[in-house]
This record gives structure tokens, C-alpha cells and sequence, in this order.
């Protein structure tokens, strides 16, 4: 709806592309016809350095059924930015909160079409303030929230949003554009909370490489974690890469390979994956090992022969802590040519994801798109 894109719009590589290619066909001078046109916008993203074929899978799934997703940080213009494509292309209906009079100055200023968009500022929502205050102090009453408090609490937003997911008033959770991860999940863990089913949650980044796709967990919550955590950690990594359609093979990363120290680093990670073994026996999973192992199949297969991961080596990294997996994912992010996706939340008991601070437009719209395919399948459980 605009003549000149926007140097951050996500679909400037598929869209205009296939929009000459097209005209080309039309007019006759195109002298090779393209019959797949969703092969040819994969092929588009792989020309610029990356596979975006996942993303794009999930961003049409999103599509088939769009849900309402509440954007904590309504008053960013990055937000906003995503907000209006998400809108345009119909992954999600975005529901805006905070200040009317800024969102509206920035709608307008920047030629945004959300002026058909639920806007809420918690601030000034005091009827919702008091219902969902209410509801905060009879979940954590026992947990040090007064009648008075939970109110209160009300007017963050990240409060807010969460308990509009809670009780079904929008289907999924954007946030952490503006504030940082600790401060962000706070809310959510106490509102929403984690799976029945589970004893930990925990954040996984996706990373798309030219040489393919590699999941790494645990990088953002738990600390130190158990040998048993680490077992409960790697279920819920082993489900989110099946979520992507993609089969897991998990290596359990330590700084020894297979009992080559007996030290308690290692030997809390090959706890984990004899728990595995016996627990989850059809899980391809292996460790401990060293990364370079991991990642390496000829490696394996000539040192470790017995190791299930010989044949393709890993997708999918377990770390021993938040120190390694955090300081992992970001060295790679600074010194390759590397798009992360994440940090992805697992085990929540409602679709809430976290941006990263500072997210671009592209990794707004990517985050969302995950989140309402989460709203979908968790609709049809």
C-alpha cells in the first residue's frame, strides 16, 4: 500500500521479486517460467545468505488461523511497525497496550493502518485494574500479593497482558522489546505460570545457518540446573523443535566426551543423559560430548562409533548452564552470518513469548507468527 518499501520490511526480498518475475512472465520477456512460486521465494531467502524456509512455514500456518495477540510495549514504533504488517498480511489481529495519545500520534505520524486496532492502557482500564487484581490475589495470596497489591500490579503492562491470555481475552503474549528478560518473565510466571506437566520452563533460541538449522537450550532461565532439570529441560527443547517439524538430535554438551573426566560438570550431564536413555528412549540423544563433537558426525563415527548422532550429526544443544548456552548463543550471534530466532518459551501454560531487547521489525513479526501457531496447536489440545 506504499510505492517505495520500507528498507525493514521483511517481505521486500519475497514480494517484489516475485511481483517482476511475474510481470516478466506476463510481457514475454522472461525467458524461464516459474511454476512453484513458494520455491522460488525459499530460493529468494537463500540468495541473501539464509534458509528462511522454516519461518516461512510457520508465518502460513499462522495465516490458516489467525489469533489475537496483545503487545505489551504498544507505544514502541518497532512494535507498531510489526504490528501493521502482521496486520496487513493476516497472521494476527494485534491488540496495542499503553498511552492512546502516544500510539495514536505514532499511527499517524508513520502512516501505520492500525487505526482499527484495540488500544488499552492499563493505567486507565481501572474497572479491568480491579477484576484482574482481584485475580492475581486469589491465585497468590499465599504468595505475598494483597488485594491492594495485586491492583496495583495491574497497571504494568506485562501484568496486564498476561492476565488478558490468562482468562482468554487475547489468545498470546508479545513482549520484552523494552525491558530485559529477567524483569519481562517475572509477570508471566506469576500469572500464567508453567505446564502441569512439567517442573521447568525454559528459553530456547533457534539459529538459522548456512548450514542449517540449530537449536540451543537452556539460554536464558535456568541457572544451574540439575541433572534431573536437565532431563526435563531437554523434553520440552526435543518438543519445540518438533514444533518446527523437524526431528531432534540432541547432544548433552559438556567439556568431556563420553566419561573422559569424572568431574561434576560432567557427570551431572551424563546423569541427565542416562535418565534420558532409560525415561525417553525414543529420543536420539547423546553426551556428554564437546561441541565440536557434536557437531562434527565424520568425527563421531571415527572416535565414537557407538554414538547415535554419527549419521547427521546434532541440531539441538543442551548446556550444562545458563553461563555456557548464554555466552554461546551470543558469540555466535556477534562473529557469523547468523539470524537467531528466540529466545523462544517453553513450558509455559499459555503462548507468551519474549522478544529480545532491541528486536527489529523482522524478528517481531517472525516471534509473533510463533506465538499464534502456539495459540493454534494449544487450541487443539
Amino acid at each position: 500500500k506504499y510505492l517505495i518499501p520500507k528498507p525493514l520490511d521483511p517481505r521486500l526480498i519475497t514480494k517484489i521479486s516475485p511481483a517482476v518475475a511475474k510481470a516478466a512472465m506476463d510481457s514475454g520477456v522472461a525467458k524461464i517460467e516459474i511454476k512453484d512460486w513458494l520455491e522460488y521465494e525459499y530460493d529468494l531467502q537463500k540468495r541473501v545468505g539464509i534458509d528462511q524456509k522454516i519461518i516461512l512455514q510457520i508465518i502460513q500456518r499462522a495465516k490458516n488461523n489467525p489469533k489475537k495477540v496483545v503487545f505489551a510495549e504498544g507505544d514502541n514504533l518497532q512494535v507498531l511497525r510489526a504490528a501493521n504488517i502482521l496486520k496487513e498480511e493476516n497472521i494476527c489481529d494485534p491488540i496495542l497496550l499503553g498511552d492512546k495519545g502516544k500510539i495514536d500520534f505514532l499511527i499517524e505520524k508513520h502512516d501505520l493502518d492500525l487505526c482499527d486496532c484495540v488500544i488499552l492502557d492499563p493505567v486507565k482500564e481501572r474497572d479491568t485494574r480491579v477484576k484482574y487484581g482481584q485475580l492475581l490475589y486469589e491465585k497468590r495470596n499465599r504468595k505475598g500479593v494483597s488485594q491492594r497489591g495485586g491492583r496495583k500490579m495491574m497497571r504494568d503492562r506485562n501484568f496486564f497482558g498476561s492476565m488478558m491470555v490468562e482468562h482468554g481475552e487475547a489468545d498470546a503474549l508479545i513482549t520484552g522489546q523494552t525491558k530485559n528478560y529477567a524483569e519481562t518473565v517475572k509477570p508471566i510466571l506469576q500469572v500464567i505460570g508453567k505446564r502441569a506437566d512439567i517442573n521447568k520452563v525454559a528459553g530456547i533460541y533457534m539459529l538459522l545457518t548456512d548450514s542449517g538449522v540449530y537449536f540451543f537450550s537452556d539460554t536464558t532461565l535456568n541457572i544451574e540446573p540439575s541433572a534431573e532439570e536437565l532431563a526435563d529441560i531437554t523434553r520440552l527443547t526435543a518438543e519445540a523443535v518438533r514444533f518446527f517439524d523437524l526431528e531432534p538430535r540432541i547432544a548433552m554438551l559438556s567439556y568431556s566426551n563420553f566419561g573422559s573426566s569424572n568431574a561434576a560438570g560432567p557427570s551431572k550431564v551424563a546423569k541427565a543423559t542416562k535418565i534420558l536413555h532409560e525415561e525417553n528412549p525414543e529420543l536420539i540423544v547423546e553426551g556428554e560430548m564437546q561441541a565440536n563433537i557434536a557437531l562434527n558426525p565424520e568425527l563421531q563415527k571415527s572416535l565414537y562409533p557407538f554414538s547415535k548422532l554419527g549419521d547427521a550429526g546434532a541440531n539441538t544443544l543442551i548446556f550444562p548452564s545458563l553461563e555456557a548456552g548464554n555466552i554461546a548463543y551470543k558469540l555466535i550471534q556477534s562473529v557469523s552470518n547468523v539470524e537467531t530466532i528466540g529466545p523462544i518459551l517453553v513450558g509455559a501454560a499459555k503462548p507468551v513469548h519474549i522478544l529480545q531487547m532491541g528486536s527489529s521489525v523482522r524478528d517481531i513479526v517472525n516471534m509473533t507468527a510463533i506465538a499464534v501457531v502456539d495459540a493454534q496447536e494449544q487450541e487443539n489440545k
